[in-house]
């Protein structure tokens, strides 16, 4: 079982086990993560789970929609990422993602 590692803004951390499947910002609902909103449930309408990802191994490749919706993040760094657009997977293997200060 692949394991995601959420580092909260203030370097507080959170590692939780995933299931195979679900999506980053499922785990960290799952678990009651702080600092993920997922205002719109996983649409990629809303940026409100937006992370930012330090490490793991093969990632699904940033679509348009949520290229769209990173591109409103003032905060948005080479490795942003939309947690509801990545699914947790034998390929992409344990992950460590950082939580921005805020969502908005």
């Amino acid at each position: 079982m692949p394991v995601v590692t959420f580092i909260e803004h203030d370097g507080t951390q959170h590692q939780v086990d995933a299931d195979e499947g679900m999506s980053v910002m499922e785990v960290a609902m799952k678990y009651d993560v702080p600092g993920i909103d997922a205002d719109c449930g996983g649409s990629a309408v809303c940026g409100t789970c937006h992370c930012f990802v330090e490490s793991s191994g093969e990632l699904s490749a940033v679509d348009p929609t949520e290229e769209s919706m990173l591109g409103l993040r003032p905060d948005r760094e080479s490795n942003s990422r939309l947690s509801c657009q990545l699914r947790v997977s034998e390929s992409t293997g344990d992950m460590t993602v950082r939580l921005p200060e805020f969502q908005m």
